[in-house]
């Protein structure tokens, strides 16, 4: 969660699609064909295991790295195995409680719901409330039954079929069948007007919306052609094949809602007003969803979100009665309010912070670091930052080294790639861009930028795995700049009230963003950022643009695993020597603190966790 987005798909031999979002897929599928890539009769996992590659966040810390956790929980596996429906999600919890779990949330949900959000603010409450078709092994990236009891897929790989798990309710009562699903799946390929701006993880994974049409006129492709409802099952077709379906209906941005409430609360009617949007009452007060459990209130002006237990959750109930998410803007009183016992957790400690807190007993839960940080530039508005040179003065210019030895804690790393050396197509024969203000210096004057001024956005009101502190990361990072001549124009703006949106209009030249893998794959991360065009870094810009959109539908769109991870490999070595559309910082291990008290959450390397299993002691 993310927060990148954007992709157009193409069709059959003409269809790529670049599937980023929050799921899970093939690591290596080690596949020859198209058709056993989607192996006909690939059905849901049903094992029981929960052996992840982290255990309770109350037990033990997780591994500090991607290497660390053996790849398991990093990777995940199209899962096979027979057609045989997987037992329901158990609290682990102990039983219900009448206990209230208290989280401190960096930020505010931007909409409550998922398919209009981006962020891991919003994401983290949604979770609580609302199941997909498939979910994740806790602990691990790996795909599991979850409203889908089991799915098989036909030999073309084209037609895929979901058996609809029985007895479960939306929370308003609705039941949930085969009917509700394709519903689902059909409001969302149907967007319109903002809602298709809004979408973001739609048109990420699956490509176009009906109808839609590029600046030229030209029908954009979809890789979905439609849902039907056949008795218990839910038969998915798509217009081209892909090792990483269905993994993506995984994503938040998936999750199955309810029909009844969607169109009582008029769900689809997004307007945009100026550089922000508004959302019907669905999305604000009545989200309704299959979770354990479900929205109580949004009280904006204490900055709270209450969620209630789903007193008839179709599988284990929830251990709390009660989930409070506390926004606490500022890291520090996230700290201070945990130490006085007013929160029990909140994610993304600084990592200057964690020898403190466990010193003081706290749990401070490891995830494995599977994201990256990276400073993105956009070539649209100076043109001087369409020089190659102009761009490698502004990586070598940086002091990335020092910044992750003096603000990343132990673990994290030095990005040489736009994702880390656990995913495929990952090669260490790139151009590498170590600190060299003085090499910096010399390009800037072969380009002729001795005098560039550039403006730098950072946000506020936000704190991501990647980017623990951004304020101190944009602090670093300015002084690196002006050290070899480069002016810079500073601009702090909410991460969810102008900055996000910003990024995306393409109104800053330098910008400070990542990704935290959604699952094993190298489109997850550059095909979501640099496939569609245009894009937030302006690559439409430049003469190389076309070829690298290109490049990226052809890699994703390859059956074959070798070629594949060869293709990936070539793109990165010109997105690193020839291209340059962005700087990879660090891939930091990030962390969740709890109070010692607290039992039953699982550290996921996609920030995935659930809060159902809670228990407080004492």
């Amino acid at each position: 969660m993310r927060r990148q987005r954007w992709l157009v798909a193409g069709l059959a031999a003409t269809v790529a699609v670049s599937l980023a979002a929050c799921a899970s897929s093939n690591r290596d599928s080690n596949t020859t064909t198209a058709a056993a890539t989607t192996a006909a009769t690939t059905s849901a996992a049903t094992s029981a295991e929960n052996g992840a590659a982290s255990g309770s966040a109350t037990g033990s810390e997780a591994p500090t790295s991607a290497e660390g956790s053996d790849t398991g929980s990093a990777g995940a596996s199209s899962p096979e195995g027979s057609d045989t429906a997987s037992a329901a999600p158990t609290s682990g919890g102990g039983g219900e409680t009448d206990q209230t779990f208290t989280f401190g949330a960096a930020g505010a949900p931007s909409v409550l719901d998922p398919l209009y959000a981006t962020d891991g603010e919003t994401f983290r409450v949604v979770r609580q409330m609302m199941e997909g078709l498939v979910g994740f092994k806790p602990g691990t990236a790996d795909v599991e039954p979850l409203l889908a009891e089991s799915w098989d897929s036909s030999t073309d790989g084209l037609t895929w079929t979901f058996k609809i798990r029985q007895g479960v309710k939306f929370s308003d009562g609705t039941a949930l069948d085969a009917k509700a699903v394709c519903y689902n799946l059909d409001r969302m390929y149907n967007q319109k007007d903002a809602g298709i701006t809004q979408a973001q993880y739609w048109s990420d994974t699956m490509g176009g919306f009906k109808d839609q049409k590029d600046d030229a006129g030209q029908p954009i492709p979809s890789l979905y052609d439609s849902c039907k409802a056949d008795g218990d099952n839910a038969v998915v077709k798509l217009t081209a094949v892909t090792s990483k379906f269905p993994a993506i209906l995984g994503l938040p941005s998936f999750s199955i809602q309810s029909p009844t409430a969607l169109e009582k609360y008029d769900a689809n009617n997004v307007k945009a007003e100026g550089d922000s949007f508004v959302y019907p009452a669905y999305g604000t007060d009545h989200p309704t969803g299959t979770g354990p459990f479900v929205f109580g209130k949004y009280d904006k002006a204490n900055n709270v979100v209450e969620l209630d237990r789903n007193e008839s959750y179709w599988g284990t109930k929830a251990s709390p009665a009660k989930l409070i998410f506390k926004i606490i803007p500022d890291e520090t009183a996230r700290k201070q309010e945990l130490q006085a016992g007013t929160i029990d957790g909140y994610d993304l400690p600084n990592p200057a912070d964690w020898d403190q807190l466990k010193s003081a007993g706290f749990n401070v839960a490891v995830r494995p670091a599977f994201n990256i940080l990276y400073m993105g530039i956009n070539q649209k508005n100076n043109p001087k930052l369409q020089d190659l040179k102009v761009r490698q003065a502004i990586a070598y210019a940086l002091n990335r080294e020092q910044f992750v030895s003096s603000q990343l804690p132990e673990g994290a790393q030095v990005a040489n790639l736009f994702y880390p050396d656990t995913v495929d197509g990952y090669t260490d024969d790139v151009t590498k861009y170590a600190y060299d203000p003085d090499k910096a210096k010399s390009l800037l004057s072969e380009a002729g930028a001795t005098d560039l001024t550039l403006n730098f956005w950072w946000p506020t009101e936000v704190s991501r795995p990647y980017m623990p502190d951004p304020k101190s990361v944009f602090a670093a990072f300015k002084t690196d700049l002006e050290a070899v001549g480069i002016k810079v124009n500073e601009s702090s703006k909410p991460w969810n009230g102008g900055y996000l949106d910003g990024v995306e209009a393409q109104k800053p030249d330098l910008f400070l963003l990542g990704w935290t893998g959604d699952y094993n794959t190298p489109d997850n991360f550059i095909g979501t950022f640099f496939t569609r065009s245009p894009n937030r870094f302006g690559t439409e810009q430049a003469s190389w643009g076309k070829d690298l959109t290109a490049a990226l539908k052809a890699a994703d769109s390859q059956p074959d695993a070798t070629k594949r991870n060869q293709m990936y490999v070539d793109l990165n070595k010109k997105l690193m020597g020839e291209w340059l559309p962005a700087i990879p910082i660090s891939h930091s291990p990030p962390a969740l603190v709890l109070s010692s008290k607290v039992q039953g959450i699982t550290p996921s390397p996609l920030t995935d966790e659930k809060f159902n299993a809670v228990t407080i002691s004492g």
